[in-house]
């Protein structure tokens, strides 16, 4: 798959993860957005060393489940993050 097709992948994911877990994370839609492709690529990558799953085609559940799995691990730790530095400064 090409970076314009994990790119658009990303977006779409991220806006499904942040459906998925809703909340405050912090950022906006674009940070939204910024950390779904993030977490498509790291979906991706960990769908390949774990499970073996080949993100070769752009609309295959394996690679739409990886990407949407990356993403809500990004914005979990992302959350983690920017609510611990919410902690502290107030």
């Amino acid at each position: 798959m090409g970076f314009i097709a994990y790119l658009i992948l990303g977006l779409i994911a991220g806006a499904i993860a942040k459906a998925i877990l809703p909340g405050k994370q912090g950022g906006g839609i674009i940070a939204t957005l910024i950390l779904g492709v993030i977490g498509a690529m790291l979906g991706g990558w960990l769908g390949g060393m774990i499970f073996g799953v080949q993100m070769d085609a752009f609309f295959s559940l394996s690679s739409w489940l990886c990407a949407i799995g990356g993403s809500l691990i990004v914005l979990i730790i992302w959350g983690l993050i920017t609510g611990r530095s919410k902690k502290t400064a107030a």
